[in-house]
């Protein structure tokens, strides 16, 4: 069934709540990357242009003190918002109450709030986070509709999302409308062929994603550390690398059932110690010695990699190849990321997490159709599991 849009709303004069992804990165209180902010721009600027009230709100960090709620204050991500708009946003710094109905009931069209931090709630019974009825219900209550537009929680059934979804009309923002559309419609009707690229460190992140891909991709090409549990499967000596010992039989039933669909490295980057300085070179995968790991695969894997992309009208990419963050051990990542940015006419996803990141760090973000906002989120997606936050969107 279709979702609603914010498109598909007369927000006009409303009261429009909107459930925002505002956990961004801080450090000493001021943010450190603003990404998921801009990335909420486009649902709250049509908002603003369409003459709604829109209240804004987002959990950000894990809050579970009183001492938390010092560090962990919407505030600056309000102040930072007013910047990205040039207007006034007002900032409310409670999640309940009379002060933040007042400055509600107060408001204007075009008008922009931010409440404060919705896990603020759970430090007396996880209200937020365990989708407390009462709580949903009063938050609903302070508006008129409803949009969520926070993918990175919709993997959560939490008080607000499903639980003011239970209670109003919701419709998707354009960032989650996206999300919808990108990685469910990669997943449940990809345009062919079909590819998928997993990495990552462990197998185990990845199981629920690999059995539900085994029957919809045409490819599923594994990089990362998780390469190295289905390489020892195949009984290959693989030094100190990363190794799921109790998920190598189920690599190789993986391996079994997937046939020549399932591609893996054939050489890589090893390292004498889990660091830049470590870097002893590239073998093949047959050779790695016993007193060594491998931190990244090699340029022939690259090349392999890139043979089986040719051709590919969807590719959707969920973990990076190797230790990306170290320099001599981001030659995978890169040269995965260049691959897919050369393919003519296809779909490119990335379903967030590390692999986002080093798509945004190395340079290659607009060279993907979509990067998805929401690592967990996306991962559950990809396992075809209904997201709750999703699912509690009014159908069309």
């Amino acid at each position: 069934m279709t979702k609603k849009v914010v498109t598909d709303l007369d927000v006009s004069g409303k009261k429009v709540l909107l459930r925002a992804d505002f956990n961004v990165p801080m450090k000493d209180g001021a943010i450190t990357n603003d990404n998921r902010i801009v990335q909420a721009l486009p649902t709250i600027e049509y908002l603003i242009e369409n003459n709604a009230k829109v209240i804004l709100f987002s959990h950000l960090g894990k809050v579970k003190t009183e001492a938390d709620k010092a560090s962990l204050s919407l505030r600056p991500v309000a102040t930072r918002l007013g910047e990205l708009l040039n207007k006034e946003v007002k900032f409310v710094a409670e999640t309940r109450g009379e002060e933040l109905e007042s400055a509600i009931d107060s408001m204007e069209k075009g008008d922009v709030l931010v409440f404060e931090n919705t896990r603020f709630e759970d430090i007396d019974g996880k209200k937020e986070s365990k989708n407390d009825p009462e709580l949903g219900k009063y938050w609903a209550s302070l508006g008129d509709l409803f949009v969520n537009d926070a993918f990175g929680t919709a993997h959560r059934e939490h008080a607000s999302n499903v639980g003011i979804s239970s209670n109003l009309e919701t419709a998707a923002g354009f960032l989650m409308d996206k999300e919808i559309k990108f990685i469910g419609g990669a997943v449940d009707e990809p345009a062919r062929p079909f590819v998928a690229i997993l990495g990552g460190a462990k197998v185990s992140d990845k199981i629920g994603v690999i059995e539900n891909l085994l029957e919809k991709a045409d490819k599923i090409i594994i990089g990362g550390g998780m390469a190295y549990t289905f390489l020892k499967a195949q009984g290959k000596e693989i030094g100190h690398s990363l190794l799921e010992e109790d998920k190598i039989d189920l690599a190789k039933d993986l391996m079994a059932r997937a046939g020549d669909k399932l591609i893996l490295p054939v050489d890589a980057t090893i390292a004498s110690s889990f660091s830049n300085e470590g870097l002893e070179g590239v073998v093949s995968i047959d050779d790695i010695p016993a007193d060594m790991e491998a931190l990244d695969i090699g340029p022939k894997t690259v090349e392999l990699f890139a043979k089986e992309l040719e051709g590919a009208k969807t590719v959707v990419w969920n973990g990076p190849m190797g230790v990306f963050e170290l320099e001599n051990f981001a030659k995978g990542t890169i040269g995965v990321c260049e691959a897919i940015a050369k393919l003519d006419d296809a779909i490119t996803v990335i379903g967030g997490g590390d692999s986002a990141a080093a798509a945004m760090q190395l340079g290659y973000a607009d060279d993907f159709t979509h990067i998805s906002t929401g690592g967990g989120a996306s991962l559950e997606y990809l396992e075809g599991k209904t997201l709750p936050g999703v699912a509690s969107i009014s159908d069309k």
